[in-house]
Parts: C-alpha cells; structure tokens; sequence
C-alpha cells in the first residue's frame, strides 16, 4: 500500500487541523471489573456538554482512537507525554465542537449526503485533501486514474488498519464540509451597508498629526489619594465584571533537589580513570563509546582550528591510539583518543538530485528510480537534464541540480560524507531525512590534516545512596511535621524556601517542577491547609530530580471574587480614578487657549509629535493603547487644542496641528473589503457563539 504511506506522508498535517473521528476500541481494564464502584455513572463522568453526560469509556475511546491517527500520520509506535496531552485535547475539542454543532446542523437542515461525499472523493469536484493526496508532483495535476486504482485496492488487499485510516480521511472531508455550510450560512447572513463603507473610507482617509502633552499618572503619588470604604464598594459593585475568576488553588512548597555529591563526583573521576587502559587498548573505538559513554560516537572529522584549544595540540601532535585525560567538561568526566587521520578538503562542489520518497510511494521505489538516474548517467545522459526533470529540490534543480562550492557541517550528515569523500565526477546515493539523493562531486577544494576523536563522557549525577539520603531529609520534614502549622513554622525555623504557585484543574504543570501533573490533582482532591498527598498516600511527591513537599494554602472557586479578596484592586483602580480627576483638574488651569507649550512648561513635561492618526487608530506611538485619545483628536479641527483626556496611561492635552485627507472613494471596494473582513470571523465567532450559549461542565481533571 504504498499510496496510502504517501496519504499519512501528505495528509498528516492538512488532515490534523480538521476533526478528529473514531478508529479503534479502547478496554478500561480494572476500572471495569465487574462490582467496581466505579461503574456508577456520575463517577465515571468527564463532562457535561449542554445537558448531555460524557462517559469515561466513550472519552477515553476517542482518545485512543485519536492516538492512532497521530501514531499513523508520524511513523512512532509510542507517545511521549507531550504527544498524549495534545492528543487529549484534541479529543475535547472535537467532542466539544460534535455536541455543540449537531443540534444547530439538524435545526438548519445541514447534512453531506453519500453523493456528496463520492463526488468529492473520486467525482467532479474533489475535496482539497484528495487534490492533495493525488496531485501529480511532475504535472501539477491530479491523477484521478490514481484516485480510482487506490480505491480499488483498498477494497482488496487493504488490511483493517489502512481501511480505517481512510475511512478516518473520508470523515474528516465530511466534516469540513457541513463546517463550510454551516459558516457559509452564516457569511451570507452578514452585510456591510453602503453608508458603514462610507463612514469606514471617511475615517480611513481623513488623517490627523498631533502635539500633545501628558501627565502620567504616577506623576501624583498614592498618598495625595485619599479613599473611604464606601468609594471601594460602590466602585467594586459597578465593576463586577471586572472581577470575575476563574477556579483556581494555591499551593505552598518546599522541594529537597537531589544533586551529585561530591562522593558521586570523585567515583565518577574513578570510574573515567580505571577505564583509561582498557579504552586506550580497544580496537573498535565506536562500538565501545556507544557501548560505555553517555554520548554517542560521532564520526566527525575536524581540522585544528576546529578543535577546544585543550585538545588541538594532543590531537594533531599525537597518533592514532593515544589516549587525553581525563579532564572535566562541564558536567561530565571525559578521555579523548585520537581514532583515525584523514585529508580531507575544506570545501566541494557538487550537485545532486532528490527524490521525495512521499512523491514515488517509498523509500525503496525512491532509491529504484535513483538507480535507474544513475544508470542513464553512467550511459551518456546529461545530468543537468534529468536533474531539472526529476529533482525536487527547487533551488538546484533550476541550475541543472548544482549545489556550487560548500563548507563542512552546512549539508546533512549522510549528503555531506558522499560529497567530501566521494571521488570527483563519480555518481553516490545516499538518503537523508529529505528523501533519497543522487550526489555527484565536481570539484574538491584544498586537503588539509583531519582528526576523528572518540570521546569517552561519563556526566557525574546522583548515585542511589545520594537519592536515598535526599529523600530521608524530606521523610523526616514530613514525619514532624504534618499539619500546615507545623509546615510553615519548620520552613521559617530551618531557613528553607517555600515557594508558591497558582494553578487551575486541568494546567498540566507547576512552573518549575517537572511532570507535576500529580501534584495538581492532589491540590484539587485536598481541603484547606491539608498537607497534600499522592496517589499511593505518601506527602512527598518525586517530581523529577526533587522530592516536593506541598500544603494547600488557598482555593478560589470560579464566579465573581469578593470584595475582600479583590480590595487591593479595587484601591488601585479607585486611586486611578481619583488621580485621573485631580489631573484632569492640573491641565484645564494650565491651558490658555491654543497655547499648547505654555500648558506644558507650567506642568513641567514636553510636547511630544504623534503623527498619521486616523480613527481607526488603537495606539499612540511610545506610549500605548489610547482609543480615548485617539477618538477625541480624530474629531478635532486643526490647530484646535482638547479639553482634558483621562486615558489608560495617563491624562492628556492634545493638538491637531494639521489635517490630510485621503483620496480614496471607492465605497464598493471598501464595502467588499468589510465584508470580507467579516467573513473571515464567521467562522471562528459563529461556533464560539453557539459554544458559549450553553452549559459545560469539564471534569476531566478527575482522570487525566
């Protein structure tokens, strides 16, 4: 199958973006043994989508499903952590996006009928993804023959696996598709009227520069303000939007890092030192580096001005099989010994043809089609041709697949060592994480000495004893200490560092400690100022290289804060507020008509220029977002000075020292231009409309 390798080769990210459906089963395991309390619904809920229960078995299904599309579309067999989060939360967002949209789609009358979906698939009007996955690179067109053959073996030598991976292909074009109607549907039922493209090129065109002045308004101290308990409250009740919160916890911590002693570092200088010999006398220097060294031999050949000004002088005075060290490198212990000599030139002209292994199927159909390029060369055809003809490295192809002259460690690994050891004019394939290239060199530069070191590295780090003694500290914080009283006043008492962090239900990590997605759901699961535990009921949580001791010091639940609790706040805003008056009182006494460097000699600040301001500006130059501002001096005449305006950074007097105006009148350009404008949010807005129209409740938490 291997159009369908070249399908996930294309596909992966086109098909990604769009949503993700089903493919395999997924089996609970423990969770669904027979009795398990864990069988009553509400405790296997994840969610509550506008009404309807989301089960733990159904969510979990679609992620593994979901996981296998992402496994198929990389090539991987297993999923790093990273890899697992994203794929969850892609699962959310399609489970999310199905509920919330299916009700709408059946109410308008929204479907994508069998016909629909067979002409887009192998019919008149492919669907983009199908464009793509048969496009023929050479032409530019689609090979809808290809299309036609590959659905035929699909249906008779596919294996159940391909078949689902095309069935998960041909869902995906649906969805995008009723998406499309939907927003569609949405585009035509928006319009932008003659007089708002008339109003938009009025703004457009008429341009302002400005002279103002500015007083911040930390130019008034905090203490010049004077606020009551009633001025807060009655401020804090007008602005409750302004303090609406989301969930959150707060934890306090302390972390025991485990760290390499200096007994760990002397037996890792021993353990470097007792092998010296035995590497110094091994004959396979790459099998034993890759065997004993904690990186990896590298087949790297480097001139002298190459090389650490420690290892220059050994490497080029000594001889093969000569052992240096050892010596510390940063973290790690290392002997160096001098493997192999070799001339090599600096640099090398060469040319090449590549050939994507996505374009011909496979890897090995690429390397067949490069050996068939070679045997046309090696019998009389031009390689300049068959290199603008067949290779798919744009930039060379068009020079006849030359490269021009090139230094050292600028071309991937394998290109580079068929380039630089290659014999001038003599034809090499090789393949790279680009596809499979046929390299012919043409010129070689100047050969000076180079040396292939094998280095030996051994990174000091803990040994067990040192992670046992570590742990022991935080075991015995932990058993005199187990109440949040007792935690802080030992933290005070032992001079050690508690650290605080704010973290929501479904964050994944506590900045600065590692995989501490535990220590989060623990927080959730505690109580007020309860000493957190793990799952296995321990209170010291290995997270990396630490072992974290945490309390739960404060829970915030989602709606609007308390006055209490947003009181700074609310002083802050107020404070602005009153300053923003006594301001604005300062420069009405300062201005004296239209003199405007007048006003800012007695506040004692400068006129500053802000030129090419139109109303649909948003910012002053230098100084930030000043819609007030803006809109006022849009409005002006010229040489007309403004009253007072209090803004966001500060209270200002401004100027329109001249006035353009545009020339352009063209209200149905404008007009087309606003609704296109419109359009492009349709999509986004319309669902996030019907998202925020219901109820969802996310416990996902519980699980992941």
């Amino acid at each position: 199958m291997a159009t369908l390798q070249r399908i996930r080769n294309r596909a992966g990210l086109l098909v990604a973006i769009i949503i993700g459906l089903a493919l395999v089963a997924f089996i609970l395991g423990d969770m669904l043994r027979s009795g398990s309390s864990l069988l009553r619904p509400q405790q296997l809920e994840v969610a509550d989508i506008n009404g309807e229960s989301v089960q733990y078995p159904d969510f979990q299904k679609r992620i593994e499903e979901i996981a296998e599309i992402y496994k198929m579309n990389t090539g991987s067999t297993q999923l790093d952590d990273n890899a697992w989060v994203q794929v969850r939360e892609q699962a959310w967002q399609n489970l999310v996006r199905e509920i919330v949209m299916s009700e709408v789609y059946d109410d308008l009358g929204l479907t994508v009928t069998s016909d629909e979906l067979f002409d887009m698939v192998q019919g008149s009007n492919l669907h983009p993804i199908i464009q793509q996955l048969f496009r023929n690179p050479q032409t530019g067109q689609v090979d809808k023959t290809a299309v036609l053959q590959f659905l035929k073996s699909l249906e008779t030598n596919a294996t159940a696996q391909q078949k689902a991976y095309w069935l998960y292909i041909e869902q995906q074009i649906k969805e995008e598709r009723i998406q499309t109607k939907y927003t569609n549907l949405v585009r035509q039922g928006l319009y932008t009227t003659s007089a708002e493209a008339k109003n938009s090129l009025t703004a457009k065109n008429h341009q302002v520069n400005m002279q103002y002045v500015r007083l911040p308004f930390s130019a008034m101290p905090d203490s010049a303000i004077a606020v009551t308990d009633k001025e807060l409250k009655d401020y804090y009740n007008e602005h409750l939007d302004d303090y609406k919160q989301a969930e959150s916890r707060t934890i306090e911590y302390i972390t025991f890092d485990v760290k390499a002693s200096e007994a760990d570092d002397a037996n890792t200088l021993k353990w470097v030192e007792d092998v010296k010999t035995e590497f110094a006398n091994v004959a396979d220097n790459e099998q034993y580096v890759n065997v004993n060294s904690d990186i990896r031999f590298e087949d790297l050949y480097q001139k002298k001005s190459e090389l650490p000004a420690n290892l220059a002088d050994f490497a080029f005075e000594g001889k093969v099989g000569d052992v240096y060290g050892p010596y510390k490198e940063g973290n790690a212990y290392q002997l160096v010994k001098i493997d192999d000599f070799k001339d090599l030139p600096d640099s090398v002209q060469a040319r090449h043809i590549l050939i994507k292994p996505e374009t011909v199927g496979s890897y090995p159909a690429a390397m067949a089609l490069a050996d068939s390029l070679k045997g046309l060369i090696e019998n009389g055809t031009k390689f300049a041709t068959l290199a603008e003809q067949y290779s798919e490295d744009p930039g060379s192809a068009r020079k006849g697949g030359d490269l021009g002259w090139f230094k050292r460690n600028q071309m991937v690994k394998p290109f580079e060592d068929a380039a630089f050891n290659g014999e001038v004019n003599e034809l090499y394939t090789t393949t790279s994480q680009f596809g499979v290239h046929l390299i012919q060199p043409t010129k070689r530069g100047k050969e000076v000495k180079n040396v292939r070191l094998a280095i030996l590295s051994r990174a000091v780090e803990p040994s067990t004893q040192t992670y046992q003694n570590v742990y022991s500290l935080a075991s015995k914080f932990v058993a005199e200490n187990q109440n949040y009283e007792a935690f802080n006043e030992a933290i005070a008492n032992e001079k050690l560092t508690k650290k605080i962090a704010t973290v929501g239900e479904n964050d994944r990590e506590v900045r600065g400690l590692e995989q501490s997605r535990s220590l989060i759901r623990a927080a959730y699961q505690a109580d007020m100022e309860d000493i957190l535990h793990n799952n296995e009921g321990s209170a010291i949580f290995e997270l990396g290289d630490s072992f974290v001791i945490a309390a739960l010091a404060g829970a915030t639940e989602e709606g609007t804060a308390s006055f209490e609790e947003v009181r700074p706040r609310v002083e802050l805003a107020v404070k602005k507020q009153k300053k923003g008056e006594a301001l604005k009182t300062k420069m009405a006494e300062a201005i004296q008509g239209n003199d405007l460097q007048a006003a800012a000699t007695k506040l004692n600040v400068d006129v500053k220029d802000a030129n090419g301001l139109t109303f649909n500006s948003t910012s002053i130059p230098a100084v930030g977002m000043e819609p007030a501002v803006i809109g006022t001096v849009a409005n002006l005449k010229q040489d007309q000075v403004s009253a007072p305006i209090v803004g966001n950074n500060g209270v200002y007097l401004a100027k329109v020292v001249s006035i353009s105006e545009g020339s352009d009148e063209d209200v149905l350009a404008e007009q087309s231009r606003l609704n296109q404008a419109m359009g492009y949010r349709a999509a986004y807005q319309a669902y996030e409309a019907q998202r925020n129209a219901i109820e969802i409740e996310d416990k996902r938490a519980k699980f992941y």
